[in-house]
């Protein structure tokens, strides 16, 4: 029993603090919207720590390796896992949703109704302004050094500490200064983030209590079909094909590391919603499940952006809540492989923010599909009703698909 609670410690904290802050919420109901700032807290702290977290754990993994073939190696594999398990999450996500009627044609009616407001004209003037090219160039690249200091670049961020990485590296000896500068702020970094967990079991109570509370008696019923087939099969999702990919990764070993560990990034993504937020969490247990320091500090972040299971579920699961509302009729093979490709191609654009930082991905959408603006709003409904549980499948998709990586990389069995 000693050996269990300390080697569980952290993850059971976690676990009273979300179950009481849940019953708080349910409780206490939109009373418990009190403790929303001390949540807020704790997802400030986190958000604060990205950048320099980031930046650091990218630009000095890449900088010790030793090998660039271990550089290439890894980018590439990272490349090949976030495509087919991608892949396999939407054609998954379809299979789930396609014979269900989300919306049936009186809801529809009134959601179409009740969703026109200003705040949809407003939204639909400042995305018309940029073309898809001008949103890729401004989601990868940013025109002022400055600007990648902020959580909404954490793209262009990426990017940049790759290249900063390799050209350290690079450099060799005459760059060893720098290295050992950039060595020493990330440990103080790291230190910072575990000082930031102290405060985990109140941030990640109140959060869960203030989100019940807020959204447990408000959801309409349309919406409440979508959020409960999602969440099944999320939950299905979680428990089956992560196990899978853990057991390609590692054997029957790499299940029971994965499960073992993965429990602290589960429940902070499920509070905060929030990708990025999870990093320094996520990265953490990826090396508990024996993943190297390189791949992890390289895929996690890359992950937060790239790489997101639960997002593509919900691509899928807002399509086909637009096809059964428009009434769009799915008769080819090619109308499936639209859905399809348009439920990936719009997870490329989405940024590793919470709530309302798919708005890009929704227009694109409802572009490529041929839906009026006038929908957005009826995605981003979607979006928040479904947000923790995509959230977790996005957070905890890195995790495992750090160890597909490393059994790519090292070819460990």
């Amino acid at each position: 029993m000693k050996k269990f609670l300390s080697t569980y410690k952290t993850a059971i904290i976690l676990l009273v603090a979300v179950i009481a802050g849940s019953i708080i919420g349910i409780v206490f109901q939109e009373k418990a919207t009190i403790l929303k700032p001390l949540g807020d807290i704790f997802l400030n702290l986190l958000l604060v720590v990205i950048i320099p977290l980031v930046f650091l754990t990218i630009t000095t993994s890449i900088s010790k390796m030793k090998s660039p073939k271990r550089l290439g190696k890894i980018m590439v594999s990272i490349i090949i896992v976030f495509l087919i398990t991608s892949i396999i999450a939407v054609i998954i996500g379809f299979a789930s949703i396609s014979f269900v009627k989300l919306v049936d044609t009186e809801d529809g009616e009134q959601i179409k109704q009740g969703l026109e407001t200003v705040q949809e004209e407003e939204k639909e003037e400042s995305e018309e302004e940029l073309t898809i090219a001008d949103r890729t160039v401004q989601l990868l690249t940013v025109d002022d050094f400055s600007k990648l200091l902020s959580k909404d670049n954490l793209i262009a961020l990426l990017i940049f500490s790759i290249i900063c990485g390799i050209a350290i590296n690079m450099s060799g000896e005459k760059a060893e200064p720098v290295k050992k500068l950039l060595e020493s702020a990330n440990e103080v970094v790291q230190n910072i983030v575990k000082i930031i967990m102290y405060y985990a079991p109140i941030g990640l109570g109140c959060y869960f209590a203030s989100l019940i509370g807020s959204y447990g008696s408000q959801i309409a019923v349309g919406y409440l079909k979508t959020f409960i087939i999602y969440l099944v099969v999320s939950v299905a999702y979680y428990f089956i094909i992560y196990t899978i990919y853990a057991f390609i990764a590692q054997g029957k070993n790499g299940v029971k590391l994965f499960w073992k560990n993965v429990l602290p990034s589960t429940l902070t993504s499920l509070a905060t919603c929030s990708s990025a937020a999870c990093i320094p969490v996520n990265i953490e247990c990826s090396k508990k499940m024996g993943v190297a320091d390189d791949i992890a500090e390289t895929t996690i972040p890359l992950g937060t952006s790239f790489h997101k299971d639960g997002s593509i579920l919900g691509s899928v699961f807002k399509i086909m809540f637009l096809v059964c509302l428009f009434g769009t009729t799915i008769a080819t093979t090619g109308d499936v492989m639209k859905i399809l490709g348009v439920a990936l191609l719009a997870n490329l654009l989405v940024t590793a923010v919470p709530i309302g930082g798919g708005t890009i991905s929704e227009m694109l959408i409802i572009t490529m599909m041929g839906y009026p603006v006038a929908a957005l709003p009826i995605l981003t409904i979607i979006a928040t009703i479904i947000d923790a549980p995509a959230t977790m499948l996005n957070v905890v998709g890195d995790t495992v698909s750090s160890m597909l990586v490393q059994k790519i990389v090292d070819k460990k069995a």
